[in-house]
């Protein structure tokens, strides 16, 4: 895997299941040259994994993934932020006080449906860290009310299922500007989620979110099939955006999937780091 990257990774200051330390120590031992933590709403990982990456000899880029209010799931990733600016601290703040909001509900769905669960235990399973959907799973799995995650969210958690709640988020407008008020690039992660409709169109949708600052797209990623990556190839390269790409790496939370090549089927190579630095002037 020499000169291999991965720019999308999570550890347990969101809902990973390695601490940010051991995540680029593995990604390290898996030969990679580059990863970048971006963890969901929080950069409380970063400056353990840019410590790390020193020791290691590896290139530590501090991130973040934002969730954003779409009809559809969105996420807005960020690059090369300044993880102690109060602005993009106090903004991801509030961002995690929304799942303060629904988490609460999301327990109060499953009891009415007959699971034993509290909000005690997902807090627990959560470790002190962000608590998202995926605790809610290990609970389950735990008390033996499904076999694993992915059937956690298949049957309760996913979106449209019985137990899912939406929780408030900020608009795509106010994700892409709170990641550059840090002095960061926002990317558009995973686009084969997204859904549009009203007649809005991917690349009307492309083009509304670079008149708020988009500045790439996440091209390579685990889930594209080799046809949706030839299209998000074109359409970043037709309207000049920087191509990423990551393997959403979250530990043994998303099994099969391996850091730096996802399901196998990954290689991302360090030369798109050089789009980042003549962006920055790095």
């Amino acid at each position: 895997m020499k000169d291999l990257i991965d720019l999308h990774v999570h550890s347990t200051a969101s809902d990973g299941t390695m601490t940010p330390r051991e995540l680029v120590f593995h990604a390290a031992s898996r030969g990679l040259k580059a990863v970048a933590l971006t963890d969901h709403d929080t950069v409380d990982g970063v400056a353990e994994a840019e410590a790390a990456g020193r020791e290691a000899d590896i290139v530590v880029i501090p991130g973040v993934e934002i969730g954003v209010d779409y009809s559809g799931e969105m996420h807005i990733l960020g690059y090369f932020i300044n993880y102690n600016d109060p602005v993009l601290v106090d903004g991801l703040k509030k961002v995690r006080s929304y799942r303060d909001e629904r988490n609460p509900q999301m327990v109060e769905k499953l009891r009415k449906m007959g699971f034993d669960i509290t909000m005690e235990e997902v807090t627990d399973a959560s470790e002190g860290k962000v608590i998202g959907r995926p605790h809610f799973a290990a609970v389950l799995v735990k008390k033996g009310y499904v076999r694993d995650t992915a059937e956690a969210f298949d049957l309760y958690l996913g979106a449209g299922k019985p137990a899912y709640v939406k929780k408030d988020r900020l608009s795509p407008r106010q994700g892409i500007e709170l990641i550059k008020s840090s002095g960061g690039v926002p990317v558009l992660a995973h686009p084969k989620y997204l859904r549009t409709g009203g007649g809005l169109d991917l690349d009307g949708l492309m083009h509304e979110l670079m008149s708020y600052g988009l500045q790439g797209i996440e091209v390579y990623y685990t889930e594209h099939s080799p046809e949706e990556t030839d299209r998000f190839y074109k359409l970043a390269s037709d309207n000049n955006l920087i191509i990423t790409g990551g393997t959403d790496f979250h530990g043994s939370h998303k099994p099969g999937i391996e850091v730096g090549i996802g399901r196998g089927n990954l290689a991302i190579s360090y030369e798109l780091l050089k789009q980042f630095k003549k962006l920055q002037n790095m």
